[in-house]
């Protein structure tokens, strides 16, 4: 009998869930299943031996540190390819106009390397339950991850190589909104001096240095509170930087602020409208979407955010606003069950052109959209919820489409069907390709995630790499970073993985 239940596990490894339904089949048959208690006797000796393993693997996962463990993949080894496609070749994509913004740490991140697929690798780290839903890389190559898990929130220095972390400093946990939707904590960017700047469900502000004397740490370097100015029940979604220094915030219920680091004095506008999303900043202004319009505000001198235009749509938005060539904003929208691209000129705020995506009824999007020039790549994420809506091999709805914008109007260039459930592509100018977290329906209900390459000239996929199994390989709405040796990095929900071309 116990062969045959060696051979059950391993084929259950092997092949996932599938087996399990196969076996469930089997013992409905009365014979089968009658044979099988027939012999199934488990001693006391047995039993202690299985249960001290199972408290010995209990032990090693309790005692050894975050990151020191690879993600523990989930049954479905050899139930689809490791790999898909070819190995791509660059081809650059050209230089954006829109400048670097000068208080920001490094370099632009689409102006990064990513993976070409040649023989590509993939580490992985064990972060228990933690999810490191942003990554951000500072100018000593170190990752700096603002991971939470149901326990609360930590920030994170990660060693890009071994993924494991050499710093940590606990954050205060983000509150719930009012109607439950906003407030997800995940507000953070590195300044030029790689500090982490982060908002915290206290209502406040943190700059958090990520290194001293040239060796990972954190601590807190200055903490401005914005309790007189965002009342209790309201919380801070967005930070950015202006290109004088200046950081705009926003919260939840509407307001939008500015904070001069330097003096600590607070400017703020009510715009009564409800905010979600990340603001945009340019040289000249920042840029607000809510849930009914997109703002352009302006710093008076005493720092007071004021507002020069709004621009009014229709239905809702899933996605910042992002800048791209010639002056314009592109921000997505849904009219009458259509999700559509729209872009809006930055001085005056009128909309230029609108482009509608995917099918009627089948395209939403809670995703960042991916600047390429004058156009904008955006990715499809209907059907997602939760990580419970890619259980058993199912997947949600297909799609990224590039759309442009080329004399005032709009331009479907193309549209992809790899299934990206939560997480937006991002680009790399260097090789000419969009990166996506994604995954692939499994017959045999496996759940199978990869690292996607798509064209970003042609939105043909080049190719996939399999990063994980099982619903913990999944990102949930987790960015991809590039670094700049041509790695890709991505949270996932039990740790962090990293692809890169073997060397």
């Amino acid at each position: 009998m116990v062969w045959l239940v060696g051979a059950f596990l391993l084929l259950w490894i092997a092949l996932g869930p599938g087996v399990l339904l196969l076996a469930a089949a089997l013992l409905a048959v009365p014979r089968i299943r009658w044979w099988v208690q027939d012999r199934v006797h488990v001693s006391r000796r047995v039993a202690l031996r299985s249960a001290g393993a199972l408290l010995a693997v209990g032990l090693v996962v309790v005692l050894v540190p975050d990151g020191w463990l690879p993600v523990p993949p989930a049954p479905g080894a050899l139930a689809g390819p490791s790999y898909v496609g070819r190995p791509a070749s660059a081809q650059p994509l050209p230089a954006e106009e829109v400048p670097q913004n000068p208080h920001r740490s490094a370099d632009d991140p689409a102006a990064r390397p990513g993976p070409l697929g040649r023989q590509p690798e993939v580490d992985t780290a064990w972060y228990g339950l933690q999810r490191c839903g942003r990554l951000e890389l500072t100018s000593t190559e170190h990752l700096v991850g603002l991971c939470a898990s149901g326990s609360g929130r930590s920030l994170r220095v990660i060693d890009p190589e071994t993924l494991r972390p050499v710093a940590s400093h606990d954050v205060p946990d983000v509150p719930d909104a009012p109607d439950g939707a906003g407030c997800d904590g995940e507000a953070i960017y590195l300044d030029a001096a790689d500090r982490a700047v982060l908002v915290t469900g206290e209502r406040q502000v943190l700059a958090v240095r990520t290194a001293r004397d040239g060796e990972p740490d954190l601590g807190t370097d200055a903490t401005w509170d914005l309790k007189p100015y965002v009342p209790y029940g309201d919380c801070l979604v967005t930070v950015a930087p202006d290109w004088s220094g200046r950081i705009w915030w926003a919260s939840h219920a509407g307001l939008v602020g500015t904070l001069d680091p330097a003096t600590g004095q607070v400017g703020v506008a009510d715009l009564g409208e409800r905010i979600g999303r990340d603001v945009a900043v340019d040289p000249r202004a920042a840029y607000v979407v809510t849930d009914e319009a997109v703002h352009r505000l302006v710093a008076g001198e005493d720092g007071t955010p004021q507002p020069t235009w709004r621009s009014a749509y229709d239905g809702g938005n899933g996605s910042e606003p992002v800048l791209v060539d010639g002056g314009a904003l592109a921000l997505t929208d849904e009219v009458e069950e259509r999700l559509g691209v729209r872009f809006v000129a930055r001085d005056d705020g009128r909309t230029l052109c609108r482009q509608e995506v995917f099918e009627a009824g089948k395209g939403a999007t809670d995703s960042p959209l991916a600047a390429l020039g004058s156009g904008v790549a955006v990715t499809n994420n209907a059907g997602y919820r939760s990580p419970r809506s890619t259980l058993l091999g199912f997947t949600t709805r297909s799609g990224i489409a590039r759309v442009d914008l080329a004399d005032g109007a709009c331009t479907l260039r193309w549209t992809s069907d790899v299934v990206s459930p939560s997480s937006g592509a991002v680009v790399s100018r260097a090789t000419g390709l969009l990166y996506a977290w994604t995954k692939r329906p499994s017959p045999a209900g496996v759940s199978a995630w990869y690292l996607t390459a798509v064209d970003a000239h042609t939105g043909r996929t080049k190719w996939g790499v399999r990063t994980g199994t099982g619903l913990l390989a999944g990102s949930d709405g987790s960015r991809i970073t590039l670094g700049r040796d041509g790695s890709a990095y991505a949270g996932t929900m039990s740790g962090i993985v990293r692809v890169h071309d073997r060397r």
